[in-house]
């Protein structure tokens, strides 16, 4: 599915999909209604670790307000790409995540394309979750924050925490 619209929206439950969390016993597949069942969290989504506006903007971003959305009440931050397990905790190490940012991989796209939200992004990056970003509480997207193609203002750390 390459849809220019999401199909997820506000109200809707977190679709069934598998996503890779590379831990330091291994890589562990994590289903999707299970990590978002409970709890509140944002999710911010990439179009893929190590990439431009993701490393210089979105991921620091996000490093950056972590505590902003501990006090806002939030669970849990997580961050997807279409990337494999190993990438996305190369970079997350890379930046300093542990602890603070679950790195979530979704090597075929599947999550992403359940939600939506998976778009051709050229012969260089191939098929990719489109920027955005997502408040889910106890399995129910709450909101839906995103980005037109090749911009980065509504996914943004500063601008979710400012339209909760």
């Amino acid at each position: 599915m390459t849809s220019e619209t999401p199909t997820i929206s506000a109200g809707a439950p977190v679709p069934a999909a598998t996503v890779h969390i590379k831990s330091d016993s291994g890589i562990d597949a994590v289903e999707t209604t299970a990590y978002f069942g409970n709890g509140r969290t944002v999710m911010f989504v990439v179009p893929g670790a190590f990439t431009p506006t993701c490393s210089a903007k979105h991921l620091p971003g996000f490093l950056e307000q972590a505590d902003k959305f501990r006090a806002a009440g939030f669970d849990r931050i997580a961050c997807l790409a279409v990337n494999d397990a190993h990438v996305m905790r190369a970079w997350g190490d890379a930046n300093s995540t542990a602890g603070v940012i679950d790195m979530l991989a979704d090597p075929r796209c599947e999550f992403a394309d359940a939600l939506g939200i998976s778009r051709d992004m050229g012969p260089v990056m191939g098929r990719r979750a489109a920027r955005c970003a997502m408040i889910i509480e106890n399995g129910v997207v709450k909101k839906v924050f995103m980005e037109e193609p090749a911009a980065f203002e509504v996914s943004s750390a500063t601008h979710v925490l400012a339209n909760l």
